[in-house]
């Protein structure tokens, strides 16, 4: 009698190992910000400094894995893996209402000083602006995404020239104003903002996590996942929505971070050989806490706030973006 014989499907180890990966960055990630936290605490210091360091970790960990996901699930459903939503220009948004909030009302106005108020308004005006965009977009026939996003290449051209206009004709001592938001900071971070943000963020992280399935469908094209009975439109513009408000609260958060999602998501499907989104988002999470808590740290301690992490993030971020063209266009 003939007997058969299946090997075990060479995926298993992967998935032992990817597993095993994914604790090892998380223990990693909770290791930093534990160092970042209890750095130098004693009896006498710790309600002070505790007070100080936990809302910045928070911070971090918050804008990282709204970054992480967000840049993941939309180079999903535009199935291109260069692609981060800060080409839809929530960055020169940001720093265009700022620009002009100072120019209209002056450095000293409540909407600049007050971070609550200016969090609040800027986080609102990138919503509406995003979700009118994809309104007037998605209701006409003609609902390729790559023209949405050759429109946020333009936008936000125009955003920049606006804010260049802006920034030459305001007084040079409210300049300074507006200086800090144009740089990724966690120096001056609002405790009172980052307690707001916690609950909407896990919020959108769960809201991903629960479409985790449908984006697995999603990655294999939109004709497929339109053929196993996904809604792609409906599913595009969910996720959409999740990323604008994702996107906006970390921006409004801590300030625009140009090349971060595509170095974190570039990294996590290099090392990691799973597919599922629910992984890819953990991974994507605990990979990016690792790097951008390390980066702070290494610019606190290193390089004694010499420079910021925005600077480091966009100067390997670009290289890095430049290193996957020449990648892809060679292989």
């Amino acid at each position: 009698m003939l007997s058969l014989t299946f090997p075990r499907p060479v995926k298993t180890k992967n998935f032992s190992r990817d597993s095993l990966l994914l604790l090892a960055f998380t223990a990693i990630a909770l290791m930093i910000c534990a160092l970042f936290i209890g750095k130098g605490l004693t009896v006498d210091n710790y309600q002070f400094f505790l007070s100080r360091r936990i809302p910045k970790v928070l911070a971090i960990v918050l804008a990282a894995i709204a970054i992480a996901s967000s840049s993941l699930v939309f180079q999903t459903i535009t199935a291109n893996r260069i692609l981060t939503p800060s080409i839809l220009g929530f960055d020169s948004l940001y720093v265009m209402i700022q620009v002009i909030l100072v120019a209209t009302f002056g450095g000293f106005s409540v909407l600049v000083i007050d971070s609550k108020i200016n969090f609040v308004l800027s986080t609102a005006v990138m919503i509406a602006c995003a979700m009118t965009l994809f309104h007037f977009y998605f209701r006409g026939r003609q609902r390729n995404i790559f023209t949405l996003l050759l429109i946020g290449v333009v936008l936000s051209s125009l955003f920049s020239s606006v804010t260049g206009f802006f920034t030459m004709v305001i007084d040079p001592d409210e300049f300074t104003y507006i200086q800090g938001s144009m740089f990724a900071s966690f120096n001056n971070i609002n405790s009172e903002l980052v307690y707001w943000c916690t609950v909407p963020m896990l919020m959108c992280f769960a809201a991903l996590f629960r479409l985790a399935n449908k984006l697995d469908v999603m990655w294999l094209g939109q004709e497929n996942a339109k053929s196993l009975g996904v809604d792609t439109h409906k599913l595009t513009m969910q996720v959409m929505f999740i990323i604008t408000l994702m996107v906006s609260m970390s921006t409004a958060l801590i300030g625009p971070v140009l090349f971060f999602g595509l170095i974190v998501v570039a990294l996590t499907r290099q090392i990691f050989a799973r597919f599922q989104h629910r992984f890819l988002l953990l991974a994507c999470a605990a990979m990016s806490v690792v790097l951008l808590a390390g980066g702070q740290w290494a610019v606190e301690n290193l390089f004694d706030f010499s420079t910021t992490i925005s600077v480091i993030i966009n100067f390997l971020g670009g290289g890095y973006f430049l290193y996957l063209l020449m990648k892809h266009k060679f292989d």
